[in-house]
């Protein structure tokens, strides 16, 4: 009876773990589903591109295949705004090489000289620019070398049919350009804006919901620190940026409204910084104090902030973001009319209304994500382009010149029949690289490695097996044996090693392998481009590694140092600074910020943020109540980097305002100032050393 009963729990446990097996192997298919989809979408791109660019009898049929490769991406508006920006950018490097031998067509090198400091421009624009836009600066140089090297001989020098070379090369790219968009915009209906909207969401309802529970908790024993949560919100915002891009390609409607989506982001930045001064003054106060004020705060919360869970936070905002904006917009209405008879609760006033009103831009947004009833929209003003740090750029043109110059001297010295090919891969690399920054040197050598397994694939697929085939068909299938493999990877890796690695298989594939109703096998042609394809990725590492982007740490320095310096101009400039240029300028310091900034450097900026709305408000209520030379003298102090003056200064200019006998109008406008005084003291308090130094780089 015994062994049967161990007999029967064997059983048992084997079928459990059998059927443990049998759904793990499930769910891997499952998950394996969409890249596998991604490399079918990616293949068929690649063959439809070949299959039009031989219909059409285009001399380079791979610059065809090679684009559609590049444009897809396993998101369809990464693809569609990839594609678009990369048909500006050709058409753009296709313009310039037609001038450029406009004007040396006899002087080969003016030319090349001109070449490489076009290149330089591009990195300079690839690295100030950000995602897709960034993406056509470096286009717009490396298609100028793609024109220049089928027009240059063996030494260099420019050639008259350079017109007609450069529409077939970029008819040969927009080719890839706009195959890869039907196949992928034909079996994909696009998630991006979805996926946008959850983040948002969930960013949203996350920054409200804490926000309400620390008011719940203050004064009730000690207050939880609120700070390391605000700074990982403050990163997964920054992070919300090339999703934006991606959600914008997907959609004509977003990006006729893109301002909208861009005030969302900028709203989530005013509600954190909302945050913070609040938590700082509630930290300051008595636990009975800030037990009362918060509470008297917390009941002027719309009820769906103030009740909702955090679970339930981000349903109720994708369902209803139209009908919580108005709430927000009154609560933020009722807590500046807010009767409130101390600068602290003046101040906790204030800032919750700016919280509130960050969280009204940020549904505004998310209504346009969800296309929700009810939703009003804001005509686009037109681009404005705000640079935080023009030092990376300056960098990233110096070398580009160098890099491409030395390999174009190579070239004339060495008389290498495939110098051009290793000329565009190192410009391909250094201006593709150039905005990653700190990884751009493991991303060129990543490059570089996949470059090697490209070649020894290449050669296996080209000599072994193509020569036994003739129809289009089994070319096809050939490619499905290579791409399929290496869409599925690129859809599944998530280091960027790997990434490297297989989007340098992916890239080198076509072009070695040249593709054409009339195949040829030459060896040494194979092994020149070959050779010339590895010596371009090992230029543009080798760049990286002698001429290496500024640190982390020189950027954040930087960063910090002209943060202080716009803030000793906003507080002495003669004229009134804007608010809104104020945040914007702040807004893309902090997006500009490396990924190891310190925390304490990262709460610096933030607090240099939050002194310099204070000052620009001081100052614009200034002439009404005419607080004269108490408040010049104080922002002179800060401009001279003497807070603890100014501190005295702006403590005598509260007294001042607190004696005197206004009227009821000038009074409450008295408070609004003693609120701003008191948030500006706080805040240059904590970071004194900060703004006393400057944080000079």
């Amino acid at each position: 009876m015994a062994m049967a009963n161990v007999s029967s729990e064997r059983g048992w446990i084997r079928g459990r773990a059998s059927a443990n097996l049998d759904q793990r192997f499930w769910n891997a298919l499952i998950a394996a589903g969409p890249p596998l989809l991604f490399g079918l979408r990616m293949w068929a791109s690649v063959c439809l591109a070949l299959y039009v660019a031989f219909w059409l009898q285009l001399d380079n049929a791979d610059w065809a295949g090679t684009t559609a490769f590049i444009v897809s991406q396993p998101q369809l508006g990464a693809s569609l705004r990839k594609g678009w920006y990369r048909m500006i950018g050709t058409v753009v490097g296709a313009a310039m090489v037609v001038v450029f031998t406009g004007f040396f067509p006899q002087d080969r090198v003016a030319f090349m000289v001109v070449l490489a400091l076009w290149c330089a421009v591009c990195a300079f624009g690839s690295t100030v620019l950000r995602n897709f836009a960034s993406y056509a600066a470096a286009l717009a140089g490396y298609t100028t070398v793609i024109v220049a090297a089928d027009t240059l001989g063996a030494t260099g020098g420019p050639s008259p049919d350079v017109f007609m070379l450069a529409v077939m090369r970029a008819s040969e790219i927009c080719v890839g350009i706009v195959s890869a968009g039907v196949v992928l915009a034909g079996t994909d209906l696009g998630s991006a804006r979805r996926g946008l909207a959850e983040l948002v969401a969930a960013l949203g309802a996350e920054i409200a919901g804490r926000f309400s529970v620390m008011l719940a908790r203050a004064g009730v024993g000690e207050l939880p620190p609120t700070q390391p949560v605000r700074r990982e919100l403050t990163r997964r915002v920054v992070a919300l940026d090339p999703v934006i891009d991606q959600a914008l390609g997907e959609a004509s409607q977003l990006r006729y409204h893109s301002r909208i989506l861009q005030q969302a982001y900028h709203g989530l930045f005013a509600s954190l910084d909302g945050w913070r001064c609040v938590a700082t003054r509630l930290e300051l106060l008595p636990h009975e104090v800030a037990r009362k004020e918060a509470a008297a705060i917390r009941r002027n919360l719309p009820p769906e902030l103030r009740l909702a869970t955090e679970a339930e936070g981000p349903a109720r905002w994708t369902d209803n973001p139209v009908g919580l904006q108005h709430a927000c917009d009154g609560a933020a209405r009722s807590l500046r009319a807010f009767p409130a008879d101390t600068p602290s609760l003046r101040l906790l006033a204030d800032q919750t209304a700016k919280l509130l009103g960050g969280i009204s831009q940020v549904l505004a947004g998310l209504a346009l994500l969800v296309d929700a009833p009810g939703r009003s929209y804001e005509r686009d003003r037109g681009f404005r382009l705000s640079v935080p740090d023009f030092l990376p750029a300056l960098v990233s043109a110096a070398r580009a010149f160098l890099a491409i110059g030395a390999v174009e001297l190579l070239w004339i010295v060495t008389a290498w029949p495939s110098g051009a090919v290793a000329i565009l891969f190192t410009a391909v690399l250094v201006l593709l690289f150039s905005p990653r920054g700190d990884a751009a040197y493991a991303g060129a050598i990543a490059f570089m490695v996949g470059m090697v397994v490209c070649i020894a694939l290449t050669a296996i697929i080209k000599f072994a097996l193509l020569p036994g085939l003739e129809t289009f068909a089994a070319l096809c299938a050939v490619l499905g044996l290579y791409l399929i493999p290496v869409g599925f990877g690129l859809a599944r890796a998530r280091q960027p090693a790997v990434l490297g690695v297989l989007t340098a298989v992916g890239i080198g594939f076509v072009p070695l392998l040249q593709p054409a109703n009339q195949m040829t096998y030459d060896t040494s042609q194979f092994y020149n481009t070959s050779l010339a394809l590895f010596a371009g990725s090992a230029a543009a590492a080798l760049a990286f590694a002698l001429l290496p982007p500024p640190s982390q740490a020189l950027r954040t320095r930087r960063l910090l140092a002209f943060a202080v310096r716009d803030l000793r101009r906003c507080a002495t400039s003669p004229s009134l600074p804007e608010q809104d240029g104020w945040e914007r300028r702040m807004y893309g310091r902090l997006a500009a910020l490396p990924e190891q900034t310190e925390p304490l450097q990262l709460g610096q900026l933030l607090a240099a943020f939050a002194v310099g709305s204070e000052v620009i408000r001081l100052r614009r209520i200034a002439p009404a109540l005419e607080l004269g030379s108490a408040l010049d003298a104080a922002l002179a102090a800060l401009a001279r980097g003497d807070s603890t003056t100014m501190r005295l200064w702006l403590a005598r200019l509260d007294h001042q305002l607190a004696a005197r006998g206004d009227s009821e109008a000038q009074a409450s406008l008295a408070l609004r100032a003693r609120a701003s005084i008191l948030a500006l003291a706080e805040a240059s308090a904590r970071h004194s050393d900060y703004f006393d130094s400057g944080a000079n780089a």
